[in-house]
């Protein structure tokens, strides 16, 4: 307990979230660039699961991971944009304790889900082209159910675990979280407690869910590659060369930060890389991963042309009705 002493123990109920800095002049830009981001986030991400619904070609393995990562995306950036736009709109930085933990929970299931989540596309897009002879028997539906059902249940499980730990504790001394969201890291330096035990816990927990993913990825992308080497056709290996580099450098920026800012010693680093480092994992990957994974195919650009047209001759057919009578 030697982390209480000398410290105000005067249990506090709120929390300030500082944000990006108290600079008056740069909120509003702030709150311009958040809700763009945040509009085109989740509108691309509906569009998509839309997309999958709708359309009949699409329900296959990889889009059937693809809609439930868009899903995931949507729950990911509405549990942390919301509160940001606001307190960048009202000024408004204060958030309660027991809103604080529920969003860590909250962020800390999705984000573990959105980890194993890739690992899993990863290993679909690897058996399609490594296997594709076995691949609709590997790769059946109930494969595919098991794989998404397994990603949430590990992360809920995992992150309950830990939470219980901080729901547990009491919170004194500083209001003051040097961050624009509720992380776990600056919350739990907050706690009166001795918080040894649940920050070695939180350490083996982000360390196996983001370094077993990080490295099944890259293993099935290493073979995807190698298999690309050897396509006979030169248009055939650009094309699934610009597919598996995107989605390549897309998985290797949100699993790099990941890593640098949960598993990777890094007490030295300023508090502003660590705030920029998650504005890479919980911001921008969201909002490009459904041009990276999704727009960028073939399948669901086609898809998204018939939905167009059809919409314009909906909205015809309605018009001329509505000129009759």
């Amino acid at each position: 307990m030697e982390k209480a002493e000398g410290r105000n123990q005067t249990p506090i109920v709120e929390f300030i979230l500082l944000g990006f800095g108290n600079f008056p002049k740069l909120q509003p830009l702030l709150f311009l660039v958040f809700l763009v981001i945040f509009i085109v986030t989740v509108a691309g991400n509906i569009l998509i699961v839309a997309l999958v619904v709708a359309d009949c070609h699409l329900h296959t393995p990889m889009y059937f991971f693809l809609g439930n990562l868009s899903c995931l995306e949507i729950c990911y950036t509405s549990t942390l944009l919301p509160r940001l736009l606001a307190s960048l709109l009202t000024g408004d930085r204060t958030i309660s304790v027991k809103g604080c933990i529920l969003q860590t929970y909250f962020f800390g299931i999705l984000s573990a889900t959105e980890s194993l989540l890739l690992a899993a596309m990863s290993y679909d897009r690897y058996l399609a082209i490594c296997n594709p002879l076995r691949y609709a028997a590997l790769m059946n539906g109930r494969v595919c159910c098991q794989l998404v059902a397994g990603s949430w249940i590990s992360s809920f499980l995992g992150c309950t675990t830990i939470n219980i730990f901080l729901f547990k504790s009491k919170f004194c001394d500083s209001k003051g979280i040097d961050h624009f969201f509720c992380d776990f890291s600056p919350v739990i330096k907050l706690s009166c407690g001795d918080t040894q035990a649940v920050q070695v816990l939180t350490f083996i927990v982000s360390a196996i869910g983001t370094f077993v993913p990080c490295l099944l990825v890259l293993t099935s992308y290493i073979r995807i590659i190698t298999t690309i080497l050897r396509i006979p056709s030169t248009t055939g290996r650009q094309k699934a060369f610009s597919t598996c580099s995107s989605h390549l450098i897309v998985v290797i920026v949100y699993y790099g930060t990941l890593i640098t800012v949960y598993v990777a010693p890094t007490a030295n680093t300023p508090t502003v890389l660590h705030k920029l480092f998650s504005v890479f994992y919980t911001v921008l990957t969201p909002m490009i991963n459904p041009v990276i994974y999704s727009l960028r195919n073939k399948e669901v650009t086609e898809s998204l042309g018939k939905a167009i047209l059809q919409l314009v001759a909906f909205r015809n057919r309605h018009g001329t009705l509505k000129d009759k009578f």
